[in-house]
C-alpha cells in the first residue's frame, strides 16, 4: 500500500514537472544573436578605402616612391591582411606607388590564387604568375622599368608591423634587384603614417566597442559582494559577457580583464584576492570586435566601509587628482602637438596634487591592437624619450590615455588610480569616444559580515 502511494505520488510529481516543462517550452525566448548585433564585417570595404584614400598620403608623408610587400603561406607578413595578402599560398608580391598619373596598387600573384584575389577588387591590377616563374623577379623587373628612387620594404628595428620581410626573402629580393637594392629603405615611417590614422567608419566602431567595455565594467561592479567576491570572480563575469557578445580579448587573454582591489600589480591577471570594505578597485579591460578593432578602458570603484555614505576625503582627492590629469591630457591633444607634451600636461598636475611617481606613459595609440602604431604619450619624466613620444599627433589618431594619482598604502605597497579613457584627435583638438567616468562607483557593504 505504501509502495503504491509512493509510486502514485512520484507519477503526479513527474506529470506536474512535465506540465511545467511544457509551459516553459512554449514561453518564447529570444537568445542574443551576436552576429545580428554586430552586422556584417565592414573590414573588406574599410580596407579598400584605407588603401586608396590613406596609403597614397602615407607614401608621400614618408617620402617613399614605392612600397613592396612579400606575402606567403604560414609565415606571413604582419601587414598581410591590411593589404589583401592574408590568403597567400605561394609567394606573392604587392606593390603600391604614386606616379604622375596618381596612386596604383599592383600584385604579382601565383596563377592558382590570382583569379580569387582579382575578384576581391582590392587592387588596380593582379598579374598572374605562372608556375616556375618568380613573382619577386617579375616585381623586381617592374621596379627597374619604373626607375623608383626609394623602395620601402618591411625591415624595421622599431616597428614590428613594418618588420615582416625575412632574411632569406631580403637576400632573394636584393639579388634580383641588383644595383637597385641600394635604393631599399625601411618601411617604418610609411607603415607608421598609414596605420596610425583611422577612418571615420573605424572611429565609429571603436566608439561602440568602448561603450560596451565601459557598460560591462559598471555591470560587473554591481556583482560585487564585499567579503565574498574576488577579483577573479569579476574577471569571470566579464569573460562571460565577451562570450555572449561574440567578441575577443584586446590583449593577452590571461590578463584581460585585469581586476585589482589590492596594491598595484601592473599588467597582470586577476587573482583570488577577496574584495573588502575600504578597497579601491581597478578594472582594466578591452575587447576586440570583428577580430580587428580594440578598446581599452578603465573604471574605478570604492567599497564603502560600515557607516560610510561616500568615499573618504583622501580617496576622493586621489580620484579627483587622477581625473584632472586625464582632462588635462585631453585638452593638450591637438594636431601638431608631440606625445611627450601630452604626457607633460598631466604630470604637472600630478606633482601639484602630491602623487607618487608613476612609471607608465600617460597614453598610447589604440585601434588594431591595444598598443597600436602611433605617437606614444609619454617620456616627459623619463631618463630618455622614446622616438614615438617625439611624434606629432594628427587628426584621425585614436588613443587610450590615463590621468594618474599614486599613493603609498599602510603596508608599504603602492596604489594607483589611472583614469583611462579613449579619444580621437580631430582637426582642432580631441574628443572622448564615450562619456568619461566622472565619479567613483560606490559599492555598499551593509550586508558585509566578517
Amino acid at each position: 500500500m505504501k509502495v503504491t502511494k509512493i509510486a502514485l505520488l512520484l507519477t503526479i510529481i513527474v506529470a506536474l514537472n512535465g506540465c511545467q516543462q511544457k509551459e516553459k517550452d512554449i514561453t518564447p525566448k529570444t537568445a542574443f544573436n551576436a552576429e545580428a548585433f554586430w552586422g556584417e564585417n565592414p573590414w573588406p570595404e574599410i580596407r579598400k578605402k584605407r588603401i586608396n584614400k590613406l596609403l597614397p598620403k602615407a607614401l608621400r608623408a614618408a617620402g617613399v616612391d614605392c612600397w613592396l610587400v612579400i606575402c606567403r603561406e604560414n609565415n606571413n607578413d604582419p601587414i598581410a591582411d591590411h593589404i589583401g595578402g592574408e590568403n597567400a599560398g605561394g609567394t606573392a608580391v604587392f606593390l603600391f606607388y604614386n606616379d604622375g598619373v596618381g596612386f596604383h596598387s599592383l600584385v604579382f600573384s601565383p596563377s592558382g590564387e590570382s583569379a580569387a584575389l582579382d575578384d576581391l577588387d582590392i587592387h588596380d591590377k593582379v598579374v598572374s604568375v605562372e608556375r616556375g616563374t618568380s613573382a619577386v623577379g617579375m616585381a623586381a623587373e617592374f621596379i627597374k622599368e619604373q626607375d623608383f628612387e626609394t623602395i620601402a620594404v618591411n625591415s624595421s628595428t622599431s616597428n614590428s608591423m613594418a618588420d615582416g620581410l625575412s632574411y632569406t626573402q631580403r637576400q632573394d629580393l636584393e639579388a634580383k634587384l641588383g644595383e637597385f637594392s641600394e635604393r631599399l629603405v625601411p618601411s617604418t615611417e610609411l607603415v607608421y603614417e598609414w596605420l596610425s590614422i583611422k577612418l571615420p567608419e573605424e572611429v565609429a566602431i571603436l566608439r561602440k566597442a568602448a561603450q560596451l567595455t565601459a557598460d560591462w565594467q559598471i555591470e560587473a561592479y554591481k556583482q560585487v559582494v564585499p567579503g565574498k567576491s574576488t577579483d577573479a570572480d569579476i574577471a569571470k563575469f566579464l569573460k562571460k559577457k565577451m562570450a555572449e557578445y561574440g567578441v575577443t580579448d584586446a590583449w593577452a587573454p590571461d590578463q584581460n580583464p585585469n581586476v585589482n582591489s589590492g596594491p598595484d600589480r601592473g599588467h597582470s591577471h586577476a587573482t583570488n584576492k577577496v574584495i573588502m570594505p575600504g578597497d579601491v578597485i581597478q578594472i582594466d579591460f578591452g575587447i576586440k570586435v570583428f577580430d580587428r578593432w580594440c578598446s581599452d578602458i578603465q573604471r574605478f570603484a570604492y567599497v564603502l566601509k560600515e557607516g560610510e555614505t561616500e568615499a573618504p576625503k583622501d580617496i576622493l582627492h586621489y580620484w579627483e587628482s587622477g581625473k584632472a590629469g586625464n582632462r588635462a591630457a585631453l585638452a593638450a591633444m591637438k594636431p601638431g602637438v608631440k606625445g611627450v607634451d601630452v604626457d607633460r600636461a598631466q604630470r604637472v598636475l600630478m606633482e601639484e596634487a602630491g602623487s607618487d611617481y608613476v612609471m607608465w606613459s600617460t597614453g598610447h595609440p589604440v585601434g588594431y591592437v591595444a598598443h597600436d602604431v602611433g605617437p606614444n604619450l609619454g617620456g616627459s619624466q623619463a631618463s630618455h624619450v622614446r622616438p614615438a613620444s617625439q611624434k606629432e599627433l594628427k587628426a584621425g589618431m585614436t588613443f587610450a590615455f590615463d590621468g594618474f594619482h599614486a599613493w603609498t598604502l599602510p603596508n608599504g605597497g603602492t596604489k594607483t588610480i589611472s583614469v583611462e579613457e579613449m579619444a580621437v584627435v580631430n582637426e582642432d583638438g580631441a574628443e572622448y569616444l564615450i562619456e568619461p567616468q566622472e565619479d567613483l562607483i560606490l559599492i555598499a557593504s551593509k550586508s558585509f559580515k566578517l
